[in-house]
């Protein structure tokens, strides 16, 4: 399994980005993608996640009302449009596979993880 995460850069405060994860290599029609980022000095969070099948979505609270994400299924592609940033949300963006696991579960670390991508940079200052 493959993932590739892009769209990160730096924004100001208040403003808007959005990262895409392309994953290839499997031939399964259901799975969970999930976004997680990491800041200096804390742990790996997981943020929002969403399932290819049924489209349902979870979000931490820290990004609920701020972040949406969504899914190509003919592109093979999530993304996650995110708005109202702030310094807090530094970090860096990444997204993983799952494939027998819920949202929830992908998003708060108890589902089967099968790939990671490679990371992208956030960068929320003024």
């Amino acid at each position: 399994v493959q993932l590739q995460a892009s769209g990160g850069g730096l924004v100001q405060p208040g403003g808007s980005l959005r990262l895409s994860c392309s994953v290839s290599g499997f031939t399964l029609d259901y799975y969970t993608i999930g976004w997680y980022r990491q800041a200096p000095g804390k742990e790996r969070e997981g943020i929002s996640c969403i399932n290819n099948y049924d489209g349902a979505t979870h979000y931490a609270d820290s990004v609920r009302g701020r972040f949406t994400i969504s899914n190509d299924n003919a592109k093979k592609s999530v993304y996650l449009q995110m708005s109202s940033l702030k310094p807090e949300d530094t970090a860096v963006y990444y997204c993983t596979i799952a494939f027998v696991s819920t949202p929830r579960d992908v998003c708060t670390g108890t589902g089967s993880f099968s790939g990671w991508g490679q990371g992208t940079q956030v960068t929320v200052s003024s």
